[in-house]
């Protein structure tokens, strides 16, 4: 029997935790204003430098992606145990986000 959260449905939007900057910081990266680096952009934005990488050059995220499918995708990272806990705490974050009434 399907667990209720799994039909809760989290797209975009400040719950969506997969989401490390919005729109709207992705086009400040773009236009840099302050002509700042790679590694101050994204030790401003919180997130990695190779994320910085992808958003300013599109076609090396999707060079990344290709690459990845070729040696197996995410398989090779995938570990059964840790994944049932993760899905596990992600059930209750969505089921939390509903009863509150955010989602």
């Amino acid at each position: 029997m399907p667990y209720k959260s799994e039909k809760i449905k989290i797209q975009g939007g400040k719950y969506d935790r997969r989401v490390k900057l919005t729109p709207e910081e992705k086009k400040e990266i773009h236009t840099n204003a302050l002509g700042l680096s790679q590694r101050a952009l994204a030790s401003k934005y919180g997130v990695s430098r190779r994320t910085i990488t992808f958003i300013l050059d599109p076609n090396k995220l999707e060079e990344n992606k290709k690459r990845r499918k070729e040696r197996g995708g995410s398989k090779q990272y995938y570990k059964p145990d840790e994944w049932a806990e993760t899905m596990r705490e992600h059930r209750h974050y969505k089921h939390n986000l509903h009863k509150k009434g955010l989602i």
